[in-house]
């Protein structure tokens, strides 16, 4: 049994990061003890700080533990105890501690730190290539933006989009997780992928309440999620839209110039059983464009949401111009607040 634990223990991720950082803390520890009056004992906390990069869970207690009991030994060979020395024992001391808290906060994981972040990360762009825009043909553009709260990697807001087989329409969801930043960014992680597969596999109609019903078997504590869904036909322009508990769509006629809010309704998903959502249907004609965003656009603290729609329309008439090209980003630059996530996406008939 504990040749099998040590095999375990050896051939895990990171096992050969441990062999380096042992022969490290030797030679570390060695050169101390030879020119104690040259080499401070705080060298150590070079291995110290790369394995907690580089080392797993498994290993990582292990080793701080190791280099601990050098210090000891290089502690005995010290010449005199003086403040110097006595300060360097207590900062190791205290950062393998962190280092162990942080070791046990990561066994949850079960990777080492760097395995870990390259795994979010992996993650993080999964989320945006779900939300990666289709080709379309030449006379649509689609431009669309997505801005995280306090500038972080991860986000309650993202996208899903797809086309039909057939290439006709143009399928985009356009979803907001409850809460903002990394507290909203793991179930957006769970979600956009759920959802990427939903939009791909049912009729545009169903895609809301496969959602919400999806929603509701996780049993989250704070489970819910405003989106907008918007199926357009890309051959006659004609749309659909429908909302769960989201901020209300908006069209800019070519005709006149002028945007205007579409009609929204419907519950926000995760909430109710058998939830119903009621189209809204138009046709876009050459020129014309709809803007889907979320919440952080329009909504802050002491202002309605209806006054931020009105400032995000005046934005639009004096940032566009009629200009779409990178429109999305130019327009998020001057909307909402960085505390809180932020996801624009203009769709234009050329």
């Amino acid at each position: 049994m504990a040749r099998r634990r040590w095999q375990t223990f050896t051939r895990t991720e990171g096992a050969h990061h441990l062999g380096w950082l042992v022969v490290v803390t030797l030679l570390l520890t060695a050169v101390i003890v030879s020119f104690p009056e040259y080499v401070p004992l705080l060298v150590l906390v070079v291995p110290l700080v790369l394995s907690s990069i580089l080392l797993g869970p498994r290993q990582l207690p292990w080793f701080v533990v190791f280099v601990l009991l050098f210090l000891v030994v290089a502690l005995t060979k010290q010449p005199d105890f003086n403040v110097r020395v006595v300060i360097g024992v207590i900062v190791i001391f205290g950062l393998g501690l962190i280092v162990l808290l942080g070791s046990f906060r990561r066994s949850r994981l079960g990777v080492a730190g760097l395995m870990g972040e390259s795994m979010f990360v992996d993650l993080r762009d999964r989320i945006l290539k779900q939300g990666r825009i289709p080709t379309l043909p030449s006379d649509w553009y689609v431009s669309s933006e997505l801005r995280s709260a306090g500038g972080t990697a991860f986000a309650g807001d993202f996208v899903v989009a797809s086309r039909s087989a057939s290439g006709a329409r143009l399928e985009i969801a356009v979803v907001d997780v409850s809460g903002k930043g990394e507290q909203a960014g793991t179930r957006a992680l769970l979600l956009s992928g759920a959802f990427g597969g939903l939009m791909g596999a049912l009729p545009s109609e169903e895609f809301l309440p496969a959602a919400n019903t999806y929603l509701l078997r996780q049993e989250w504590d704070e489970g819910f999620a405003s989106a907008i869904h918007f199926s357009l036909d890309l051959v006659s322009g004609d749309f659909v839209v429908w909302s769960a508990g989201h901020p209300p769509a908006v069209r800019r006629s070519a005709g006149t110039g002028k945007w205007s809010v579409l009609p929204s309704s419907g519950p926000l998903l995760g909430l109710i059983d058998d939830a119903e959502f009621e189209p809204v249907t138009g046709s876009m004609s050459r020129g014309d464009a709809i803007m889907l965003y979320t919440d952080g656009l329009v909504e802050t603290r002491g202002r309605d949401i209806s006054s931020g729609i009105d400032k995000m329309i005046g934005q639009a008439e004096r940032v566009l111009r009629g200009d779409f090209r990178d429109g999305a980003a130019r327009l998020i630059d001057t909307l909402g607040s960085a505390d809180d996530d932020r996801a624009l996406l203009l769709v234009q008939r050329r």
